[in-house]
């Protein structure tokens, strides 16, 4: 641990020192490496007189309606507001000093309100200093560097929402230190190297302090060069990528003495576990065309935890791996046809406790204002099959847009 907290703090020592660069902020436009999102339009923007601050003000939301049918239970409809963000984001003072603050209202996103804990309205709330446009430190509460599908805004997603091994497996938002070297080019070999050093215990966690922290590594190729207007940050081909563009990356995440069932996610564990996962994803794109696989996995050892006040309760971190591909075409016309499959199985020690899953998903996307402004239509058919031989298999369609600036 003492041997990373020195790293980060040599990485940070070289970040000062590098040769500065004037950041563009033209248009009222940051990137944020820490966050990427999509942005067709430019929200709406403000600048001092004396250009010594700047406020871009966002937001979007996502309205569904679905038709559920789970075998053996009676067939239901669904409609939710499935999500409702606004965001703030600029610099104070200077360009290479920024902020960003992004609040949910949804109540999936808030999620269920009980006594003593608190709401979770915050999702980012970070200081960013980018020194130069190679290098960028974050402190604060955002996403950290896991898997493509889950660092990509769920407003740059290709269907109604991430898939099974995402709701399962991913890392999600955590408070922390975050160190980036962003090594992109348009035509050339390119890199990006994320490291992370976090609390682990996900966001707008106050109940105790630990002993044990979160450690990220991520590393980021484009063999062929950077993707059109930063499309690596998006799902489909909507930039209709003149020559073919590749993106391969792999991420380790040891979040030790966790005190959650998904290490940032999930219910209190009885017992603390120290948790590893690994993510590996591949991402083409070429002339409407767009390929994504990506690989999950989590392990603990003896993942089931025992209330020690009552030897009868229990619950487990769940271990496994899975497995997502997805294929989809942009037509000119901006519709879009989607295919993906995902496989999700357990590890051994939890098999009789959680089923194996595979899950087929169709979906039509109609882009009004590219990923800005859509209509999404799929349809999703997932197999259940449990440790006892007995299997469960259930379907949904659902219907969504999405709107925001």
């Amino acid at each position: 641990m003492r041997k990373l907290l020195i790293i980060v703090l040599l990485l940070f020592a070289v970040g000062l020192q590098a040769q500065d660069i004037k950041i563009s902020t033209k248009d009222n436009d940051l990137k944020l490496a820490a966050l990427p999102y999509y942005s067709y339009g430019k929200g709406l923007g403000i600048t001092s007189a004396d250009s010594l601050f700047q406020l871009n003000i966002r937001f979007r939301m996502q309205n569904r309606i679905g038709y559920i049918q789970n075998e053996g239970e009676d067939a239901a409809y669904d409609g939710q507001i499935r999500r409702l963000r606004l965001r703030f984001d600029g610099y104070v003072g200077n360009p290479h000093f920024l902020y960003v603050l992004q609040l949910s209202f949804a109540p999936g996103d808030v999620g269920e309100i009980h006594e003593g804990e608190n709401i979770n309205i915050i999702r980012d709330a970070a200081v960013i200093y980018r020194p130069n446009r190679n290098w960028s430190f974050t402190f604060g509460q955002t996403k950290i560097p896991g898997n493509r599908q889950r660092v990509n805004s769920s407003g740059a997603l290709q269907l109604t929402d991430r898939s099974i091994n995402n709701a399962k497996f991913n890392i999600d938002r955590d408070f922390g230190i975050q160190a980036y070297f962003l090594n992109e080019k348009k035509d050339a070999f390119s890199y990006n190297i994320k490291t992370a050093v976090t609390t682990g215990e996900g966001r707008n966690w106050t109940k105790s302090p630990d002993n044990g922290v979160a450690l990220t590594g991520k590393i980021e190729l484009f063999p062929l060069g950077s993707f059109t207007k930063d499309g690596s940050n998006f799902e489909g081909d909507l930039a209709r990528e003149k020559t073919p563009k590749l993106l391969l990356s792999g991420a380790f995440h040891q979040n030790n003495n966790a005190r959650r069932t998904q290490g940032q996610l999930g219910d209190d564990l009885y017992q603390q576990k120290t948790m590893k996962s690994f993510f590996a994803d591949a991402m083409l794109k070429y002339n409407g065309w767009a390929a994504m696989a990506t690989y999950m996995s989590r392990t603990a050892n003896n993942p089931i935890a025992i209330d020690p006040l009552d030897p009868t309760l229990s619950n487990y971190v769940y271990t496994g791996k899975g497995m997502d591909y997805q294929l989809s075409y942009t037509f000119p016309t901006n519709y879009e046809i989607i295919g993906r499959f995902s496989t999700q199985t357990a590890n051994k020690d939890i098999k009789t406790l959680t089923p194996d899953t595979n899950e087929y998903t169709i979906g039509v996307t109609k882009y009004l204002w590219e990923h800005a402004f859509k209509l999404q239509t799929e349809l999703t058919y997932d197999q259940l099959d449990f440790a006892n031989g007995t299997t469960k298999n259930n379907w949904y369609v659902r219907f969504q847009i999405e709107i925001g600036i």
